[in-house]
């Protein structure tokens, strides 16, 4: 016990972990998505089909931002991830109203994540129709899922499935890196050399970011192969988004390797990081269904903007242009990441 207390980051974990844990599941963990970006396309703009727009928008599921008369228009922002769902309603929505055999209005979904469909096939499900109104048999909008028509559940996890693995391998590759060098007595060698602290994190991080590539090849060439998940963007923008995430993340746990004292400790802070960074992604449970306060949390870390990024090319065929503001995030979190250890570090024993 008196080990125990001595080491303040391991009893820092027993309390924390679990603290971390309750406060993820019970407050930012929420399967129900609200506020979801969506598109409106309304050729008939009529006081009924307004009426569907503001049923929709009164479900809290949707929010609509953007508006436009091309459907075209709309499905590039929804490939660009602006967009989750868009909602079509043709001109002759006011004759549909009375044509049991015909639905409403089409909703076009990024069936490329799963919280998304499970969302609007709910929405669809208890939306109130102005044709059940009138006591009428009722169609549901009809329902059309683009970037994953088939909805095969490899298709969705797949390529969020890379940032997953380099998020975890890359921190703790690195967490032990410093640490293990000062166990080692390596650390003398390198305080009497004139390589200053930015070229020695710069060096540290070099040998990984190739290791990082490979492990991106293995994952992308065996989730095609065995799962068949089909690659509708650039194989290049894959790998440059890839080198970014992967020079964040070793960046992250350098930084976690300038605070600990032993290669146990910087484990355990690994895996301390690690639990929020899966949570709070977007991987695992919806990001729109966090509140607002977890979503910042979230965008803090890099696996949050990788996992849109590789969802985006692999799926929907989107380009880096089409996706700067997540690599612009990246590429601003890794300057931080690297920032830390650098400021951290000092050429010294003690």
């Amino acid at each position: 016990m008196r080990q125990l207390f001595r080491e303040r980051l391991t009893l820092g974990m027993i309390v924390g972990l679990p603290l971390i844990q309750i406060i993820l599941f019970g407050y930012a963990i929420n399967t129900d998505v609200r506020h979801m970006a969506a598109g409106l396309v309304d050729h008939a703009d009529t006081s009924m089909s307004r009426q569907l727009t503001g049923s929709l928008e009164a479900s809290q599921v949707l929010d609509f931002v953007s508006r436009s008369g091309d459907v075209a228009e709309m499905l590039g922002e929804m490939r660009r991830g602006d967009l989750r769902v868009v909602l079509y309603i043709p001109a002759d929505f006011e004759r549909r109203l009375s044509d049991g055999d015909r639905p409403l209005a089409q909703l076009m979904v990024d069936a490329g994540d799963p919280t998304i469909i499970s969302a609007v096939e709910r929405l669809v499900q208890f939306l109130p129709s102005p044709r059940a109104e009138a006591g009428q048999p009722d169609m549901p909008l009809a329902l059309r899922f683009y970037f994953n028509p088939e909805r095969r559940s490899a298709v969705q996890i797949v390529p969020a499935l890379v940032g997953l693995i380099l998020n975890f391998t890359m921190i703790v590759f690195t967490a032990v890196a410093v640490v293990r060098e000062r166990e080692r007595g390596n650390l003398e060698f390198l305080i009497t050399t004139p390589v200053r602290n930015y070229e020695l994190m710069l060096g540290k991080i070099a040998p990984y970011i190739l290791i990082g590539l490979i492990q991106v090849s293995i994952v992308y060439f065996a989730g095609t192969w065995l799962f068949r998940v089909p690659t509708m963007g650039s194989l290049l923008d894959l790998y440059i988004a890839s080198l970014v995430f992967v020079a964040a993340t070793l960046g992250i746990g350098l930084s976690i390797s300038t605070f600990a004292k032993s290669q146990f400790q910087a484990i355990q802070g690994a895996i301390f990081f690690m639990l929020p960074m899966l949570l709070l992604s977007g991987f695992m449970f919806p990001f729109d269904g966090m509140p607002k306060v977890a979503q910042w949390v979230g965008l803090l870390f890099p696996i949050t903007h990788f996992v849109e990024v590789v969802r985006g090319i692999i799926l929907r065929g989107a380009t880096l242009a089409d996706l700067a503001p997540q690599m612009y995030a990246i590429s601003g979190l890794f300057l931080v990441s690297i920032a830390i250890p650098v400021l951290r570090f000092t050429k010294r024993l003690d």
